[in-house]
This record gives C-alpha cells, sequence and structure tokens, in this order.
C-alpha cells in the first residue's frame, strides 16, 4: 500500500461522507458504506495528507457515525437542511440544528456551515436565517459560513445580498458552467474559498462508456468521444477526471466520495493536476445531464 503525506494535492482534497450515511450515487452498489470500511477509508485519508471532512444533516446517520470516529483533529464542513415551512423562530432553529450537529460530531465547533438550500435566503424570512449563522461565526462555533449550490445561476441574485466565505459548486470535465460562468475567477478575485463537489458526476464519469450508455443512452455520442480520449490519453477514468479538477488553481478544495479504501487510493495515488488538455466538446450546459436530481 503506497501512501503520500503532507502532498500539496491531497491536502487540496475534502472527504465526503455522504456514502457514510446512506446509499448514494449512480454507480452504487445500494448500500452505504459499512461502518468498519468508513474508519479504515478515514484513517487512510489521515495518513495521506487528507485534513477536512464534507458532511450535512440530510445524509442520513453520517454525522452521527463520524462522532464515533473520532474526528476532533478534522476540519469538517457540515450543512444545514431546508428551512421547515412552518419554522416560526428562525434563530432558533439555526442554533438548535449546529449545537445537534455539533453533539452527533462530537465536536466543539466546525470549520464551515453551509446551507443546502441557499433559496432559504431569498425567503421572507432570508434575512434572520443568514443572521443566526453570522451570530455563530462570532461565537466561535463555526469559523466560515457559506452555500452549496446546483447552478450557477442561483449566484446571480444570492451574491448581491449576502456576503460569504465558501460557494460549494459542482465542476467537473462535463459541467463547467462555474468557470465559463465567470463566476470562479470572481471568487478568486472576491477571496470567497471554492469547493467543488461532483466531480465524477455520482460516479457516473468513472463507468466505462458501455456502462454509461446503458445508465444515460440519450448522450451516448458524449460517453462514446470521452472513453475513446481516455484511453488514446492513456489515462484512467480517475485521472482524467480529478487531474482535471485540480488543474484549476482557482479552486481551492476537492470534494470526493468513496465506498471503499480501494477507490481511495487510488485517488490518492494520483492526486496531481492533470498535464493535457481536456476538450471543451465533453462540457456541457444540459441540465438534464449535469443535474442528477433530472436522471429520470
Amino acid at each position: 500500500m503506497k501512501i503520500q503525506r503532507n502532498n500539496k494535492s491531497t491536502s487540496r482534497l475534502v472527504l465526503g461522507t455522504v456514502q457514510f450515511g446512506m446509499s448514494y450515487g449512480i454507480a452504487s452498489a445500494g448500500k452505504r458504506v459499512s461502518f468498519e470500511e468508513a474508519f479504515s477509508i478515514l484513517n487512510y485519508a489521515t495518513i495521506s495528507g487528507i485534513n477536512t471532512l464534507d458532511t450535512a444533516v440530510s445524509y442520513g446517520d453520517s454525522e452521527t457515525r463520524l462522532g464515533r470516529m473520532n474526528i476532533e483533529q478534522w476540519r469538517v464542513v457540515s450543512k444545514l437542511p431546508n428551512l421547515p415551512d412552518n419554522c416560526k423562530d428562525v434563530t432558533q432553529w439555526v442554533t438548535s440544528s449546529v449545537h445537534e450537529s455539533l453533539e452527533r460530531l462530537r465536536i466543539s465547533s466546525m470549520d464551515s456551515l453551509l446551507l443546502h438550500r441557499p433559496q432559504n435566503l431569498l425567503s421572507p424570512q432570508g434575512e434572520e436565517l443568514y443572521s443566526a449563522m453570522e451570530h455563530l461565526k462570532r461565537q466561535g462555533l463555526v469559523n466560515k459560513i457559506g452555500i452549496s449550490i446546483y447552478d450557477p445561476t442561483e449566484l446571480d441574485i444570492l451574491l448581491k445580498e449576502f456576503i460569504v466565505d465558501i460557494v460549494q459548486a459542482p465542476f467537473s470535465i462535463v459541467d463547467r458552467r462555474l468557470e465559463s460562468s465567470g463566476w470562479l475567477k470572481q471568487f478568486k478575485n472576491e477571496g470567497i474559498e471554492v469547493h467543488a463537489r461532483s466531480v465524477f458526476l455520482q460516479g457516473l464519469l468513472l463507468l466505462s462508456p458501455s456502462e454509461q450508455i446503458e445508465k444515460l443512452a440519450r448522450w451516448k455520442a458524449l460517453w462514446e468521444s470521452m472513453g475513446q480520449w481516455i484511453v488514446e490519453s492513456k489515462l484512467t477514468p480517475i485521472q482524467a477526471c480529478l487531474g482535471f479538477v485540480l488543474a484549476k488553481n482557482d479552486i481551492d478544495m476537492v470534494i470526493v466520495g468513496v465506498d471503499t479504501i480501494e477507490q481511495l487510493e487510488e485517488i490518492v495515488s494520483i492526486a496531481e493536476p492533470l498535464a493535457v488538455d481536456v476538450p471543451s466538446l465533453f462540457s456541457s450546459d444540459d441540465i438534464d445531464l449535469v443535474n442528477p436530481s433530472r436522471w429520470v
């Protein structure tokens, strides 16, 4: 087993933990990661130079399981769920939600608190929601606050009204909207930290072209051309996907989720920026493709 310690690229990796709490991803076998496997993954991540975890209240029992794994030395990013429609005291809801997360995680504070549904900020209770998050930051219960988005168009309104420390957004070989929209460069100029997620598009980009076609046949031409390019470039799908995102210097952190320790070993062994150009023809603005919630 080859282990890389304090690698510059692995330090930019964030271990996604949705699989620790629930079944997730189009390529998943349909089961969440066992506690034993999750513990092994966490230990391997630690000695490989990864020091940040990404979780959320809505990730099943991910927070509870992480709390049983002694994560006091980790930087933890978690997310508030959708604001309940009948919430009468937003400040109390935010405060209670964060304290409950900290209790489940068994830590005294978290590095970052994000909104899983940032559209809540545009509701009549949005100002109170934001103020409550800022208050927790001043108290030292969270170090940074931010939002997790699905589409860069959400930012046009949100960032005109609210100041955030972090934006988490999808970015991959296929989904380059964050860059093409100009937001990625703007974040760098404004000092906003960028966390890229969905770099493997829920595992879809790691499947063979035939498996991709079986899952989403509508984009057959894309899968075939991308698969051919990967082979001709003498890359593996993980090398192509991860290397492409890490090569973007304006992206601060890259979230990777795994089902097995073997998958993480492969990621760590190749966690370097890509030295070849990735054809722009692989990029798509088709919401039906880049938004997994529309894969029906």
